[in-house]
C-alpha cells in the first residue's frame, strides 16, 4: 500500500509571494544603473564602475529571478511531473556564477590600477555613490522579508546588499581622495568589495548545488525523522528514507515502512503524513507500506538463506507492480 501527498494544487512558491517587490527593485536598479555608468565614465572611478557592474548583475539577476517565478507558477505536465519549481534554484545558481565573475574582474582591475592609478573626480563620485546607497538600501528593505523564505530571493538580496556595501566603499574612497589627494584608495577599496562578495557568493552557489543534487535539507535531520516515524502507532521499521528540497520552502520525502498489519494501513498513512507535515513541515510525502509477507521480501529472505529481522535497515523495497494489495492513496 502506498500513498503520496501532493501540493501541486498550489503552485505559488515563496518567491512568487514577493513578485511585486522584485519588480520594484528591478525598476529602481535599472534606472540608477544608467546614472552610475555615466558617472563612472565621467569621474574615472574604478570603485564607481565596480558598483555599476554590481548594478548590472542585479538587473540580470532580478530579471532571471522574475522569470524563474513565472516558470514556477506553471502547473506540472506529463514531461515535468514536479512542475518547474527548480527554475528558482537554477536562477540562484546563475546569479552566483555571474557575481563570482564580476568579483574576479574587480580584483583584476584593482590590481592593474594600483600600478597605474588614473585621475579621479572625487566630488561627483561622492554624490553618485550617496544616491546609489539610497537606492540599494530601499531595494534591501523591499527584498528583506522574501530573502528569509526563498533561495532565489536570497540571491537577489545578496546582490543588492553587495551593491550597498560597494556604495559605502565608493563613498569612503571619494572622501579619502578629497582629503588626501591619493587615488590609491579607489582600487584598494574596490578590491575589498570584491573580496567581500566572493565568500557570500560561494555560500549561495553551494546551497543551490546542494538542492540540485537532492541533498537533505540542512534544517532537517534524517535520523530524527526516522525515529519519529518508527515511534508512530503500527510502525515496526523504516528503510529507504529520502528527503530532498524541490525549491525553497518545499520539501519532499519518500520511504518504505514495515507495519504490523496492512489492514490498518490507511490509519498508519494518515498518522505518518500528519506527523511529517506538523513536525517537519514536509507537505509532499510518498510512503510504501510493507509487511513480512510481502512477496519481494519473502523472495529476498529465501535467497539469503532465512528470515531477516523486521528492523533491518537493509530490506529490499517493494514495488507497486509486485505488491498484491497496492492502492494509491489520496491527500491526507
Amino acid at each position: 500500500m502506498s500513498s503520496s501527498r501532493h501540493f501541486f494544487g498550489e503552485t505559488r512558491t515563496a518567491a512568487s509571494r514577493h513578485t511585486a517587490r522584485l519588480i520594484w527593485v528591478l525598476g529602481l536598479t535599472s534606472g540608477f544603473l544608467v546614472v552610475e555608468v555615466v558617472g563612472a565614465l565621467w569621474t574615472g572611478s574604478l570603485a564607481l564602475l565596480a558598483d555599476a557592474g554590481h548594478m548590472l548583475t542585479d538587473v540580470g539577476g532580478l530579471s532571471v529571478s522574475l522569470l524563474a517565478v513565472w516558470f514556477a507558477r506553471k502547473p506540472p505536465t506529463p514531461a515535468h511531473t514536479y512542475g518547474y519549481f527548480r527554475m528558482e534554484i537554477l536562477a540562484a545558481l546563475a546569479n552566483g556564477v555571474v557575481l563570482f565573475g564580476v568579483a574576479a574582474f574587480i580584483l583584476y582591475e584593482a590590481y592593474r590600477r594600483v600600478w597605474a592609478p588614473p585621475g579621479i573626480l572625487a566630488g561627483p563620485m561622492l554624490v553618485i555613490a550617496i544616491l546609489g546607497l539610497g537606492v540599494n538600501l530601499l531595494g534591501m528593505w523591499l527584498l528583506r522579508r522574501g530573502a528569509g523564505e526563498s533561495l532565489n530571493l536570497r540571491g537577489a538580496y545578496l546582490e543588492v546588499l553587495s551593491d550597498a556595501l560597494g556604495s559605502l566603499g565608493v563613498i569612503l574612497a571619494a572622501v579619502i581622495i578629497q582629503i588626501t589627494g591619493s587615488t590609491l584608495a579607489d582600487p584598494i577599496i574596490s578590491a575589498g568589495i570584491g573580496l567581500f562578495i566572493l565568500p557570500r557568493t560561494w555560500g549561495l552557489m553551494r546551497q543551490a548545488v546542494h538542492i540540485l543534487t537532492e541533498g537533505v535539507p540542512p534544517h532537517l535531520d534524517l535520523g530524527e525523522i526516522e525515529a519519529a516515524m518508527r515511534a508512530a502507532h503500527g510502525v515496526r521499521a523504516v528503510h529507504d528514507l529520502h528527503v530532498w528540497t524541490l525549491t525553497s520552502g518545499k520539501e519532499a520525502m519518500s520511504a518504505h515502512v514495515l507495519v504490523e498489519d496492512l489492514s490498518d494501513g490507511q490509519h498508519v498513512l494518515g498518522d505518518l503524513q500528519e506527523l511529517l507535515r506538523e513536525q517537519f513541515s514536509i507537505e509532499h510525502s510518498t510512503i510504501q507500506l510493507e509487511t513480512d509477507r510481502s512477496p519481494l521480501r519473502q523472495i529476498t529472505q529465501a535467497r539469503e538463506g532465512g528470515p531477516r529481522s523486521p528492523l533491518s535497515r537493509g530490506d529490499e523495497p517493494t514495488s507497486d507492480r509486485e505488491h498484491p494489495t497496492t492502492q494509491e492513496g489520496s491527500e491526507a
